[in-house]
């Protein structure tokens, strides 16, 4: 079975050398853009090219406000900010994603609560979420959402759209409306996904995408902040070091953060932007392929949700067991073909384990035995 999966893959790839999990691609204006960058000597955080990369990406996914950072982490750490999310506060997400989702909750000196994912979509459950706040949350006098145990604030919620796949936006949104909780979409991995025909990330309150090396477009490293008029303005202000605009003079009016996106990676970034569709159409080829070669197979292929659009980023299979799971691995990284596990849960880390957490029977399920496998643009998409 796994020597025909790996057969198949090397196929795709048209390749007996080795096949990473996700590689860029550049094949648009990326060189020219950066040399312009170059040549006009503004490289660092101030360039034509960091403005026209946010106005690209808010007209792209139909966000009002679009700004750009160096990283998605610090996009993330913003946007709680943004809503309000401090220290001694609690912020629900899910326990199965990747670390700097969590990262980004302590940055705050706030706290993660751990909610189990939906099966389906992999990300957090609107139902698992909305039982564990019945049974220990209140709305207090003021209207805020706190934990009976221990009176603290619940401020937020982070849903993860997990390998590309649009968690279950509208749930999600009516159970932190009802329980007065800010909804903060983690769509780093799921640029180009669509939910009821909307763009991940446009949802909640704010929204953050991700261009890591290995994301489904790229600046080298980068991450933007997607949010309405007014905290978009905020965000600008808070991640350029909040510096109030003067001819010559330095004034900072709050604590602000050095966060802004060089030049030279957002030239990067206008580039890869022109092909993201292309990427999209290209990955979702191969899922179609990978889906119809596991149609009869123990390997289960993770698909789309209902009612959306996934970019695919990273496809997976889901395994039978952690056996079948840990066989898969060693024979396709053995035989030059990368596949990985998903993340180890997040409860499960020293720096998390103490958190607060409901039942997270799925989650525990998923996480011995989902498999990514190699997901890169199909080399007949890059002639």
């Amino acid at each position: 079975m796994f020597d025909t999966l790996i057969s198949f893959i090397r196929e795709q790839y048209r390749t007996q050398e080795f096949i990473p999990l996700h590689a860029p691609v550049f094949a648009g204006h990326e060189r020219d853009y950066v040399v312009d960058t170059i040549e006009s000597t503004f490289v660092s955080s101030v360039g034509a090219f960091v403005d026209r990369f946010e106005r690209d990406m808010a007209a792209y996914t139909g966000s009002p406000r679009a700004v750009a950072t160096v990283n998605g982490t610090a996009a993330l750490h913003i946007a709680l900010k943004l809503v309000g999310v401090g220290a001694g506060d609690l912020v629900i997400t899910q326990p199965l994603t990747f670390i700097a989702t969590c990262n980004a909750i302590a940055y705050c000196g706030a706290e993660p609560v751990f909610i189990d994912v939906d099966r389906r979509t992999l990300g957090l459950s609107a139902v698992a979420m909305d039982t564990w706040l019945a049974e220990h949350a209140f709305l207090d006098g003021d209207g805020l959402c706190r934990v009976r145990a221990n009176n603290k604030v619940i401020r937020a919620s982070v849903p993860m759209h997990t390998f590309g796949h649009p968690a279950h936006l509208d749930e999600l949104t009516e159970v932190c409306k009802r329980w007065n909780i800010a909804l903060v979409e983690d769509a780093a991995e799921s640029l180009g996904s669509l939910y009821k025909g909307r763009h991940t990330g446009t949802f909640g309150a704010v929204g953050i995408l991700s261009f890591n090396g290995n994301k489904i477009m790229t600046t080298g490293g980068g991450g933007m902040i997607l949010a309405g008029e007014e905290l978009g303005n905020h965000a600008k202000h808070l991640t350029t070091t909040a510096k109030k605009p003067h001819p010559y003079e330095y004034v900072h009016d709050e604590v602000g953060y050095n966060y802004r996106l060089p030049n030279l990676n957002a030239a990067l970034g206008c580039a890869q932007l022109e092909q993201l569709d292309h990427f999209v159409n290209a990955k979702r080829e191969l899922a179609a392929r990978y889906s119809s070669l596991f149609e009869n197979s123990p390997l289960h292929f993770v698909k789309e949700p209902d009612h959306c659009r996934s970019n695919y980023w990273l496809n997976a299979v889901i395994c039978e067991d952690i056996e079948q799971r840990q066989v898969l691995l060693k024979t396709t990284n053995d035989q030059g073909v990368m596949t990985r596990p998903i993340w180890q849960l997040m409860n499960h880390l020293s720096m998390y384990e103490h958190c607060l957490k409901g039942d997270l029977s799925n989650s525990e399920w998923l996480a011995a035995r989902v498999v990514n496998l190699p997901s890169s643009v199909l080399p007949e998409f890059l002639a």
